[in-house]
């Protein structure tokens, strides 16, 4: 195949999975529904996200909804429509990470439990992700380990920040351990900003996917990587979407500035690292192009991270296009090989499909 793709009818010699892509079981919505109504989720990005989108009349809110639960030939026939093979199916944000510890743990077990049962019906158009609660870091450990074990689950997505509460902080690291021992990658998917973080973005409205989403992410996969998260569990694996949530454009700046930082002795938190910010990028982190159907610059973020490290993402339902697919083939100078890589070889490797 070259680069000039014809319509999604047209059918490349390559699989395109697609690595982001969103489902939630009406359970879930449900407690979102009552955590609305009765305010016992006591998070102001919470409000700000599901409180618009299941309460809006417009056409995005619902149909976004309505799609986010179809695990079945609904959702089939939009991969058709689109020219996709696979979806890498993960819980929506925030997924169960805004509930009391013994909800989470309970929802996330019922949710992976569905995830199974809808990819076990279409083995070869589904796989997924297991949702875990941070909450509580030993269960999270056990429900990957389930997830992976026992439903053939792929990794583990978590949504950024557990009600502030963010993985650079060693209590958690137990998922991490669980991972690394597993040899399965964390998704680290954007959440509603923090309490701490969300007000100047949500007076703006930049909360959401358009800014904040980016900003929270970012900081939150940043900071793992200089918590010396990657020194003390080197074989661990992130994905990030969004194209790495801008990281790799900053790349030569954040080696910078920690290696200015660590040395002025400043912060007593920034510890030096066994390695350069950037090498934990290309080493321990694959991104996505996730919400970012943009040839020039995820181009550039396989030249700096390699050919190998970025993987085809759509982020539906939140960015459902049918066409998107073959216009980003039609405006990629990539080979057929490079783009092989990008739509099937990667997220065979990273997700062991």
């Amino acid at each position: 195949m070259t680069a000039n793709a014809g319509p999604a009818t047209t059918r490349p010699s390559y699989k395109r999975i697609a690595t982001e892509e969103a489902f939630a079981t009406p359970e879930m919505l449900d407690l979102y529904r009552q955590g609305l109504k009765d305010r016992t989720i006591d998070d102001p990005g919470f409000d700000s996200l599901w409180g618009f989108y299941l309460n809006s009349p417009s056409d995005r809110a619902r149909g976004i909804i309505e799609r986010l639960q179809w695990l079945d030939e609904r959702r089939i026939g939009d991969m058709d429509a689109s020219g996709v093979d696979v979806h890498v199916l993960s819980l929506t944000s925030p997924g169960v990470q805004v509930f009391d510890a013994p909800t989470a743990v309970a929802l996330a077990r019922s949710s992976n439990d569905q995830l199974a049962a809808a990819v076990a019906k279409h083995p070869t158009r589904f796989a997924g992700l297991a949702a875990i609660a941070p909450q509580s870091p030993p269960e999270a450990a056990k429900e990957l380990e389930r997830g992976v074990r026992q439903l053939g689950l792929k990794g583990a997505i978590l949504n950024s920040h557990t009600l502030g509460l963010y993985l650079d902080d060693p209590k958690t690291w137990e998922i991490f351990a669980a991972a690394e021992a597993l040899d399965v990658p964390i998704y680290l998917h954007p959440n509603s900003p923090s309490r701490g973080l969300i007000k100047p973005l949500l007076e703006r409205g930049l909360d959401g996917a358009i800014y904040g989403f980016g900003v929270e992410t970012g900081m939150h996969m940043l900071g793992i990587i200089t918590s010396g998260a990657f020194d003390r569990f080197p074989k661990l694996r992130f994905v990030v979407g969004h194209l790495g949530e801008a990281l790799p454009f900053w790349m030569f700046r954040l080696d910078y500035m920690h290696r200015a930082t660590v040395n002025s002795k400043r912060y007593a938190v920034m510890k030096p690292l066994k390695r350069q910010v950037s090498d934990y990028l290309k080493e321990n982190v694959y991104i996505t192009n996730s919400g970012i159907a943009w040839a020039p610059a995820i181009q550039f973020c396989q030249q700096v991270l390699g050919m190998d490290r970025v993987l085809y993402a759509m982020d539906y339902p939140y960015q459902f296009v049918p066409e998107e697919v073959t216009e980003l083939e039609r405006n990629s100078s990539l080979p057929e090989a490079d783009l092989r890589k990008f739509y099937q070889l990667n997220a065979e490797r990273v997700f062991a499909l």
